[in-house]
């Protein structure tokens, strides 16, 4: 399983942006996609999961009602819709792929390459 993330970029404190994460290869359909970010000093973080059917949304309580997941079955892509961003949520963004049983890095196994998310004030 290849996965290739895409979407950060700068931003305004307040604005929106997507990020994409693709997925090649042999995705098992009981694995799930999760978000997770690190900014520099600070442990890498979950952020938000969904599982390949579409169920199982989860977000970490810093974004919870800012931050949307989803993906596209038929694209092999999730989406993370992050809104209202703020400037801690400045951090390179990863997307991951495995059995996503909990928000430990652990528990997934394919990692993409991170993409660079920055908010200014």
């Amino acid at each position: 399983v290849q996965l290739q993330a895409s979407g950060g970029g700068s931003v305004q404190a307040g604005e929106s942006l997507t990020l994409s994460c693709a997925t090649s290869g042999r995705p098992f359909s009981s694995h799930a996609w999760g978000w997770f970010r690190q900014a520099p000093g600070n442990e890498r973080e979950f952020v938000a999961g969904i599982r390949w059917n579409g169920t199982g949304k989860r977000f970490a309580d810093s974004v919870k009602g800012r931050f949307a997941i989803s993906r596209d079955h038929g694209k092999r892509t999730a989406y993370l819709q992050m809104n209202s961003l703020k400037p801690e949520d400045t951090a390179v963004y990863y997307c991951a792929f495995g059995v996503g049983t909990d928000s430990s890095a652990g528990s997934y196994r394919y990692w993409g390459q991170g993409t660079q998310v920055t908010v200014s004030s």
